[in-house]
């Protein structure tokens, strides 16, 4: 789950991880009253939307006064910010957060996350900071330190210190500096972080070390254990159809908006496996939806209900294999699913597995339009036919 900066900055100051002051603001004059709170300027007027590259689309602002702090958080209020990783269609700004500007002597780069490869930590840091990574790590990925961490042992001083000598961190910011990246690494072990970034993370003319930027996942997984952290999540900059889709324990993802077939099946490998003989057939699937192996008729009815929300979908495959969910099960939230909210898209089936006989007897006697498939390559050929 992800959540905003100023939310991450919260975060970062329950672990005593330095930031810069502020406070988040939902009006113009919100943002002009936070601002008053602050002890000089310039001020940093930011757009919190979840998506990086906010200042070259124009989310970032400076401030010199209360009143272009209230101006600018008008202008960007409202605006539909579009970066780099918002795709075309942008977000909505509805919060900002407005904060002191500082004297910065050096910008860097920092992130831990977990590496799968080696099933340890990794803290990445970079003394180009301030830039997209991705850009350092294809063209000089030499200005980039690895640093793997056993996650039963936790972080140790000579993996600060060897983070810290790869940054040139100067001797009178080395003691702030250690402080700071223990306390993140704790941050990042007690919520159960997917990942932890900052850029830039700053050294300040007085040696003072700030995370200037703050983001911070959370692995959906754990959730369970921070109720103050599901306090945080904000479905305005979700997908409608998937925070419907999370309300039921349904595996929901759009693809985008540019798909064509709408997907049910069950088990993320069948899934994803579907999606690839689709485009193979000529066809672009519109949805990843899992509904999962202890799926019952309600789920599957919900599911059936979400995928026909999608007006981009111009048919529907359902790829079943029954094992803990049986083909009857599935086969009784289809026909119940369609009839309540009307089947105007067709529809293939493709089932096998526990009580597929009687499943398909199920979809026969139903009196619906649909169209039975005897393997993948099948019905992934029938459902790209009918889109097209």
């Amino acid at each position: 789950m992800k959540i905003h900066e100023y939310q991450a900055k919260e975060l970062f100051r329950k672990f005593d991880v330095k930031v810069p002051e502020g406070g988040v603001a939902f009006t113009p004059a919100e943002a002009r009253q936070t601002a008053e709170k602050l002890p000089g300027f310039p001020v940093v007027v930011k757009a919190q939307i979840h998506a990086g590259g906010r200042g070259k689309g124009g989310g970032v602002k400076l401030a010199q006064s209360l009143d272009e702090v209230e101006s600018l958080a008008g202008e960007i209020l409202g605006m539909t910010l579009v970066t780099h990783q918002t795709g075309p269609e942008g977000r909505l700004v509805r919060k900002l957060l407005i904060e002191q500007g500082l004297d910065i002597a050096k910008e860097l780069y920092l992130s831990i996350l977990p590496d799968r490869a080696t099933a340890q930590n990794v803290i990445m840091a970079s003394e180009a900071g301030g830039m997209d990574i991705e850009a350092v790590a294809e063209e000089t990925p030499e200005k980039i330190i690895k640093v793997y961490i056993n996650p039963l042992a936790g972080i140790q001083p000579y993996h600060v210190r060897e983070v810290a000598f790869g940054l040139n961190i100067p001797p009178a910011a080395m003691k702030g500096f250690g402080q700071l990246l223990h306390n993140l690494y704790r941050l990042f072990s007690a919520y159960d972080c997917s990942l932890l970034e900052i850029n830039p993370l700053v050294l300040t003319a007085d040696d003072q070390v700030l995370a200037l930027d703050a983001k911070v996942d959370v692995d959906s997984n754990a959730l369970y254990r921070h109720k103050d952290i599901q306090a945080y999540r904000d479905t305005d900059e979700e997908d409608p159809l998937e925070v419907e889709a999370s309300q039921y324990n349904l595996n929901y993802i759009h693809l985008g908006g540019k798909g064509n077939v709408g997907n049910m099946v069950n088990g993320a490998g069948l899934a994803m496996a579907t999606m690839d003989i689709i485009k193979q057939a000529g066809a672009e699937p519109a949805n990843f939806l899992d509904v999962g192996g202890g799926a019952n008729a309600e789920m599957v009815e919900n599911g059936f209900r979400i995928l026909l929300s999608d007006a981009n979908v111009k048919g529907i495959l359902i790829n079943i294999f029954g094992g803990i969910l049986r083909c009857d099960v599935l086969a009784q939230g289809v026909v119940e699913a369609a009839k309540k909210v009307g089947l105007e898209v067709p529809v293939v089936v493709r089932m096998e597995g526990t009580n597929v006989e009687e499943g398909r007897r199920i979809l026969a006697e139903s009196g619906l339009t649909l169209t039975t498939a005897v393997d993948l390559k099948d019905a992934a050929r029938k459902v790209a036919d009918i889109v097209k």
